[in-house]
């Protein structure tokens, strides 16, 4: 728990850093390069098939029509783009996490190990191409558990639960694995893996719980139509901060629990064969004293006396 605490607090604070807040904006304009050239390409299309979808949907139709009679005209061409937007959301926010993961997760870990553990051998048990598989790897994972746990979110109290479970979870595996594949080799990785599982995971479920802030900012962009094109772009540059928080306390933590692990892993200092033969010896006596005469002291020399 002291090491959990420390770590956070530490992640915390590196996070009003200069540095930090740079390299967060990094995520959020690759982002916006992307939904430029994919909106400017795919934008009408996506807008046309969400149409079609809502205009196939019996229920939906009567809902168009019922509102129409209240004055409210072509409401399924309003709803189509948020709908888009909606729709994106979970895969923009995939796409912050391994943008961080890939963008500024090393920065991050070179920073901590910089300033806390210079001394710290590197021991390179994770190569880029490692990291980038097990991150694609954990994203499919997670995706797919995502999906399938969808009705599972009609149960008030499951919704609240098993989102942030996933994320949290995706989020342990790629952190955990990018914090250490510098420093750690593949069997240091794996006993901090099996030793702090448990710790680890908390901390994934903590920033998967964080992650909702966005999503609020996100759902004002929607409700807030005016305030679209600035509230979701805050969205995502706290999303990608929310990651960097958990990239860091990640880093923190890993690389301090690597450092206890060697430390106790590291050989004794050796001792001699008998450590307590020199206390046992008795002292040594002074060296004597002679008098004039040669005698050592009065009580050696011959007696005068007849």
């Amino acid at each position: 728990m002291g090491l959990l605490l420390d770590s956070f607090w530490r992640a915390s604070a590196y996070c009003l850093r200069p540095r930090v807040m740079a390299l967060s904006t990094v995520p959020l304009l690759v982002i916006a390069v992307m939904a430029f050239v994919f909106g400017y390409f795919y934008w009408d299309a996506a807008v046309a098939g969400m149409r079609g979808v809502l205009d196939s949907s019996t229920i939906l139709t009567s809902l168009w029509t019922w509102l129409q009679g209240w004055g409210v005209a072509d409401a399924a061409d309003v709803v189509a783009p948020l709908m888009v937007v909606v729709a994106v959301a979970p895969l923009i926010v995939v796409i912050s996490l391994l943008l961080v993961a890939m963008l500024m997760t090393p920065a991050l870990v070179r920073l901590v190990a910089d300033r806390r553990f210079p001394g710290l051998e590197r021991r390179q048990g994770g190569s880029f191409f490692a990291s980038l598989m097990w991150s694609l790897g954990s994203t499919a994972l997670a995706l797919v558990a995502l999906v399938l746990s969808i009705p599972l979110w009609f149960v008030p109290p499951l919704v609240l639960i098993l989102p942030p479970l996933i994320w949290g979870w995706l989020t342990y595996r790629v952190m955990s694995f990018d914090a250490l594949s510098e420093h750690a080799s593949k069997e240091e990785r794996q006993q901090l893996f099996k030793r702090h599982r448990s710790s680890l995971l908390g901390i994934g479920i903590v920033t998967g719980y964080l992650g909702a802030a966005p999503s609020i900012v996100w759902a004002s962009g929607v409700v807030f139509a005016a305030a679209f094109f600035v509230l979701v772009p805050l969205a995502i540059w706290i999303y990608t901060l929310v990651f960097a928080f958990s990239s860091l306390w990640f880093t923190h933590y890993c690389l301090a629990a690597l450092q206890r692990l060697r430390n106790e892993n590291a050989p004794a200092p050796p001792y001699p064969a008998n450590p307590g033969a020199a206390s046992v010896l008795p002292p040594s006596p002074p060296p004597a004293v002679l008098s004039a005469g040669g005698f050592a002291d009065s009580s050696e020399r011959p007696s005068t006396l007849p």
